[in-house]
């Protein structure tokens, strides 16, 4: 069976991003002295699924920042040929998130890092994330993209660590509760 995993950062507000898809505030507290969890999360996934947003976001950065393959769910741009410089490392899909994982199961992939905002939303809807680390940046901007959206039930999650960092970053992990 394969499982979709979180990691990911919100302002103290519940936004994971500008309206405008900015993560200035988020880029400012980057710390590399600060190790904040990603490699050793990353570490066991063998693949990273997203959606269009983030993808555009990180095609933004100065290199491109993944080590694993990339499935990016996208209806737009299913049918859009990948940039030369990531075929190979990019695939598009116009999968829904429960086909997508049944399609990577099918190709032995057994543990997924799902990352962005709506890719997040969708997998939660469908009930196919396991567990989830979130990371709260100790910054109000008052507006902006929120990591959480309607849902059509409760969800419940246990929490299973909490730390905080010199920075004033807390990070919490979450397993969905049985």
């Amino acid at each position: 069976m394969t499982t979709a995993h979180v990691f990911i950062a919100t302002s103290l507000d519940g936004f994971i991003a500008r309206q405008d898809g900015d993560i200035d505030w988020l880029l400012q507290r980057d710390d590399p002295a600060e190790d904040h969890g990603y490699t050793a999360f990353i570490a066991d996934k063998e693949m990273i699924v997203m959606g269009r947003g983030s993808f555009e976001k990180a095609l933004s950065f100065d290199t491109w920042p993944y080590d694993r393959p990339v499935m990016v769910l996208s209806r737009q741009l299913a049918d859009a040929p990948v940039p030369e410089a990531l075929k190979g490392k990019v695939r598009f899909s116009s999968l829904a998130p429960r086909d997508a994982m049944e399609h990577l199961a099918e190709q032995n992939v057994r543990r997924v890092y799902v990352d962005g905002g709506q890719v997040v939303q969708s997998f939660l809807r469908e009930g196919l994330i396991a567990d989830m680390v979130v990371t709260t940046v100790p910054v109000l901007i008052g507006s902006g993209r929120p990591l959480f959206g309607a849902l059509a039930q409760d969800v419940a999650w246990r929490l299973v660590a909490s730390r905080s960092f010199p920075s004033g970053l807390v990070q919490s992990t979450y397993r969905l509760a049985p």
